[in-house]
């Protein structure tokens, strides 16, 4: 029989976690301490979530140039039990048997990782989805940082330079990373060097996730 730890939440109901969650949650795998990431030489990062609004993830990936297998996934998380166990298994699922190619990794779905962890209490799902899309992210840097603007992946978000395929998704994540002008996100993101016309939209959007997340000024 299985163990369980249980929790509740502030309604006063109560969940079961098991035992491979605990494990992820008590001993993460491939987790960078804090610190380290100053130093550390990826490939792709992505970055979910917000630490103003709850959870937050943060994943880092190296990629074997030849083979597109991922060889490394470290990770942070800033939330709850849920999404630490998630975000650590999802770091294993990646990376074990030599590294998981980059084409079958973007197919992992919310489902899979639930599955691998004994599965996580109806309130904590959204957590092992804020895994799949900090994964998606990192994979998508790693595609813009290589020159392969065509494979980048753009679910659920509006392209706002065409040449780069830079959405406004990645625009609002490099806000939330300290970019606070024009010349900040570019220095990211090279959004609207080659695509002038773009320059309005982008410069109202770094005003709008500004005030969305740090206020008026």
């Amino acid at each position: 029989m299985k163990k369980i730890i249980h929790g509740r939440d502030n309604q006063g109901s109560s969940w079961l976690y098991s035992d491979i969650v605990k494990e992820h949650f008590f001993n993460p795998k491939n987790l960078l301490i804090n610190g380290q990431e100053e130093g550390y030489q990826a490939d792709g990062m992505g970055r979910v979530g917000s630490p103003a609004c709850g959870d937050e993830m943060v994943i880092w990936i190296k990629v074997d140039k030849d083979t597109e297998k991922i060889k490394e996934c470290k990770w942070q998380t800033f939330g709850c039990g849920s999404a630490i166990a998630s975000t650590s298994m999802l770091s294993v699922m990646v990376t074990e048997n030599d590294g998981m190619k980059i084409e079958k990794a973007l197919k992992i779905k919310p489902q899979d990782i639930m599955k691998r962890l004994g599965g996580l209490p109806a309130r904590k799902i959204h957590c092992s989805v804020l895994g799949d899309k900090a994964l998606r992210a990192a994979i998508n840097d790693y595609f813009r940082a290589s020159g392969q603007h065509g494979r980048i992946i753009t679910d659920g978000a509006k392209i706002i330079d065409e040449k780069l395929r830079i959405t406004d998704h990645d625009i609002e994540e490099a806000v939330l990373e300290g970019a606070r002008t024009l010349e900040d996100v570019q220095n990211k993101l090279k959004v609207g060097v080659a695509s002038p016309e773009a320059i309005p939209e982008i410069i109202q959007l770094i005003r709008f996730y500004s005030e969305k997340y740090y206020g008026a000024h």
